[in-house]
């Protein structure tokens, strides 16, 4: 038996698991594929063997559909690094034998780089011990920072979704006479592609934000206070917007003013509070009206504004790393190429995972612009594309219906 296996790990994102239906869907015409499981919380699931059999669910299309736009991970996630085989071969032995309990010769993992890493060494280390299996990464993220491939599903859905939050944001704070600033911090801790998105209002004609840092640049307080007051003496209210990874000059985090200090499973430290921390800034040093808003998970939840284009592509990529474990690659994640803007087309290809895992693709400098607070054309013509299209939300009872996979 050649069975499949598929996992999701990492941040959900709103298309994640149209990638998960594109999979499913490919697989289920597939002669060379005789069952399909996936693993419940990632990695961690077939560590310690809790899979759950997919084949019934592959046959009821509507389920599928629903599936497609089901926020989160329909089957479960995890925030698991993996050491290095030579420092812990226990867990690569556990996996093994996951693998052959369940006859799995194909692997497909949804994820961002931290996932990658995973397919990288898992890959290599079945090379290694001569285990004829196939690995592959399929891309998500909704930071877009992943290398190797032009956006990253997961992304296109978000900036919508930021992009529309930041358009109706500016119109009611436009209602207004009295001087006041809304400051949003939108997620990125080291790539600004997220922030950026507060900008897409201007394809349409309309300002987005008035401000805009970006984590790649250098955050001055004392001049982003001045950019402040200037934009006030141009209109009573004004709305900027930051990333949460922004850092000063030391090299700190804005939001470490007000952090606890506190660091995640991978040693990362919890940033977010930029907002809070410049709010009471201006209120300090202008003492206008002033408020904060973190737009926090509800940027890669919001299923209901997906981008069309995003799910499609999310759905294909789902696809295209199917076929390349079929072809018998591993080690390797399924990419977007672009071939051109106008009219929008891309093709499908698959990249080097040891490539894409433990970097990191940030904004270049050129698409910031000079001032330091806002963006250049060429990021929103980059941008455009991937937030155009929307999709068939299903109801019930007046609500987005979903599904859960166990």
């Amino acid at each position: 038996m050649k069975n499949l296996l598929v996992a999701q790990s990492g941040g959900p994102t709103a298309a994640i698991n149209a990638t998960l239906v594109g999979i499913l869907k490919e697989a289920l015409a597939e002669v060379r594929i005789d069952k399909v499981y996936g693993a419940k919380n990632g990695i961690d699931g077939i560590i310690n063997d809790r899979l759950i059999d997919l084949d019934s669910m592959m046959k009821d299309e509507e389920a599928m559909d629903v599936l497609t736009l089901t926020p989160a991970s329909a089957l479960g996630t995890c925030r698991h690094r993996m050491k290095d085989w030579n420092k812990d071969e226990q867990i690569y032995k556990k996996i093994l034998e996951t693998f052959q309990k369940y006859h799995i010769k194909y692997f497909i993992y949804i994820g961002g780089n931290d996932s990658m890493d995973t397919v990288e060494k898992l890959s290599s280390y079945c090379k290694l011990k001569n285990h004829d299996l196939c690995i592959i990464g399929a891309p998500k993220t909704i930071d877009n920072d992943l290398c190797m491939t032009d956006h990253s599903p997961g992304y296109g859905s978000a900036a919508k979704y930021i992009a529309t939050t930041i358009a109706e944001l500016e119109k009611d704070i436009s209602a207004y006479s009295i001087p006041a600033v809304t400051i949003v911090e939108i997620m990125g801790r080291n790539a600004g592609w997220l922030t950026a998105a507060a900008a897409l209002p201007k394809i349409n004609g309309e300002s987005g934000a008035d401000l805009i840092y970006l984590c790649e640049r250098e955050f001055d307080v004392d001049r982003f206070v001045r950019d402040v007051k200037q934009k006030l003496s141009e209109k009573p209210g004004v709305l900027v917007a930051v990333s949460e990874g922004i850092k000063e000059k030391n090299g700190k985090y804005v939001s470490d003013r007000v952090s606890s200090g506190e660091v995640d499973s991978f040693g990362h430290k919890y940033i977010a509070g930029a907002a809070r921390t410049l709010e009471q800034i201006i209120r300090r040093e202008i003492g206008c009206k002033v408020r904060s808003v973190e737009l926090n998970l509800m940027q890669r939840a919001s299923a209901h504004i997906a981008s069309g284009t995003d799910i499609a592509e999310a759905a294909m990529l789902g696809k295209k790393a199917l076929s390349c474990a079929l072809e018998g690659e591993t080690g390797r994640m399924a990419a977007i190429k672009r071939m051109s803007n106008e009219p929008y087309r891309t093709e499908y290809l698959s990249v080097p995972v040891s490539e894409v895992a433990n970097h990191e693709k940030r904004v270049p400098l050129d698409f910031i612009s000079p001032d330091g607070h806002d963006i250049t054309r060429e990021l929103l013509e980059y941008m455009r594309p991937l937030i155009q299209g929307e999709v068939n939300v299903i109801y019930e009872n007046g609500l987005p219906k979903h599904v859960k996979l166990y």
